[in-house]
C-alpha cells in the first residue's frame, strides 16, 4: 500500500510535472507517464481536500451551537 502524499508535496510535484510537460522536450512516452502521475496526484489532493472539508463541517456543527 502506498504511503499518502502530503498535499504540499503533491502540489510541488505537480508544479514540476507541469514545467516538464510545458517544456516540450519529453518523448511521448515520458509525457504520458508524467500526465498519469499528475492525474494520480490530483486525485490524491482532491481526496485530502474533501476529507478536510468534512472535518471542518463537523467542527462547525459541533462548535456552532454556542453562537460564536
Amino acid at each position: 500500500m502506498e504511503k499518502p502524499v502530503k498535499i504540499e508535496e503533491a502540489f510541488s510535484r505537480l508544479d514540476e510535472i507541469i514545467e516538464k510537460l510545458e517544456g516540450g522536450e519529453l518523448s511521448m512516452e515520458e509525457s504520458f507517464a508524467l500526465y498519469g502521475e499528475g492525474l494520480s496526484l490530483v486525485k490524491s489532493c482532491r481526496g485530502s481536500i474533501d476529507e478536510t472539508e468534512k472535518k471542518l463541517k463537523i467542527l462547525e456543527e459541533d462548535g456552532g451551537s454556542d453562537g460564536v
